[in-house]
């Protein structure tokens, strides 16, 4: 317990934020290849968990009953009660309809008439513009995007004819490529969730997959939430409305007996079917992360003068415990002073000991020289 203190000043203490990112890679054969492929019965993949109320699909990199599973993220799908897709009759239709008030309700929030807003194909809200009414959402777990994903960092690849199979591999089948490259400079923060950018898609692999040769907006990117809305047009072709060459919208996960392509398959599929459509068309996922963290620089300045002499009782052959003592040196407390720091003690203003700093090494200290130690509390 220490019995002599020093008071830190103002400028005895500054404040810094660091940002910390990883790169994280999601490979196609992990969600949809390792452990089966598409040709498995649905439900039947062991890091894919379903469940019994059917809105969404948790998917894991491992079998997900083993301790060493992680959570990657959660695949559903929905679409607004104004959408041309919506229908009493529609397979789940509440269930859809909820999951995407639900989604843009914490993303998107209200206007002025206390009105969920439809999410926003080019994030401007007061705008107008088109909007994305049909929808797959993507919820990244905390595991991965920690603090929230890295603007302009984010690419995933989509396959729009066949499902992931490594048997007949995934060279030589046609991509699109969603990316949000100008989320750097170009989110918006109009958003309850946080900052967030607008995705693009462009040909990844096959030069007639997209309907034209341009970049098409497909979606929002919620970088603090770390939620990825995917348009449902990136699946369905131009004479249904979407962004693919005639005749490209092609779904291998079909129900029995349906007769509707592309997205329109959410009519008579449940969200677990659709989920599965999007998950094993997945070709690639990646981005970087940010840890934000902060820091308390504290300043511990000792002057020459300064704690030369311990204050431990066992300091002095001539202390109060008497000559049986163990002693650090002989003498008095005015001859050659001079200790070893060891320990730093941060305390409140009441003398409560809050945080201990430890030094590498024994610094020795006499009235010949002056130290200062950095002491750095992240949090």
């Amino acid at each position: 317990m220490s019995t002599t203190f020093k008071s830190l000043r103002g400028d005895d203490a500054t404040t810094t934020r660091t940002l910390l990112h990883e790169s994280i890679p999601i490979t196609g054969s992990i969600l949809s290849g390792t452990y089966g492929g598409d040709t498995v019965a649905l439900g039947s993949e062991p890091h894919i968990k379903t469940y019994s109320h059917g809105m969404f699909e948790s998917v894991f990199d491992y079998p997900y009953l083993s301790s060493s599973a992680n959570h990657i993220f959660d695949i559903t799908a929905g679409y607004a009660s104004t959408s041309a897709l919506s229908g009493a009759s529609n397979t789940q239709n509440t269930k859809k309809i909820n999951i995407y008030n639900q989604m843009a309700q914490v993303l998107m929030g209200f206007d002025e008439t206390g009105s969920v807003r439809i999410f926003d194909e080019d994030g401007d809200i007061s705008g107008g513009g088109t909007k994305l009414k049909e929808c797959y959402f993507v919820n990244f777990s905390r595991l991965l995007t920690k603090d929230e994903i890295k603007k302009g960092t984010f690419e995933m690849e989509l396959m729009t004819t066949d499902g992931f199979s490594e048997a007949t591999g995934v060279g030589s089948l046609e991509r699109i490529k969603i990316t949000d490259f100008s989320g750097s400079d170009g989110y918006f923060v109009n958003s309850p969730a946080g900052e967030y950018g607008v995705l693009f898609a462009t040909a990844s692999n096959g030069a007639t997959v997209l309907a034209a040769n341009q970049y098409y907006k497909v979606g929002l990117l919620f970088y603090q939430a770390g939620v990825a809305v995917i348009s449902g047009s990136v699946f369905s072709d131009s004479d249904d409305g979407g962004i693919l060459h005639t005749g490209k919208g092609t779904v291998t996960f079909s129900p029995a007996g349906a007769s509707v392509t592309g997205f329109n398959t959410i009519t008579s599929s449940t969200n677990n079917v659709m989920a599965d459509n999007l998950r094993n068309r997945l070709y690639n996922i990646q981005f970087n992360n940010t840890t934000e963290l902060n820091s308390t620089i504290y300043f511990c300045r000792v002057n020459n003068n300064e704690f030369n002499y311990s204050a431990n009782p066992t300091y002095l052959s001539t202390s109060a415990d008497g000559p049986s003592a163990i002693v650090v040196k002989d003498g008095d407390a005015v001859r050659d002073p001079h200790s070893y720091i060891t320990t730093v003690g941060l305390y409140s203003a009441d003398n409560e000991l809050l945080a201990v700093a430890k030094v590498s090494e024994p610094l020795k200290k006499d009235p010949s020289n002056e130290l200062t130690l950095r002491v750095r509390l992240d949090y």
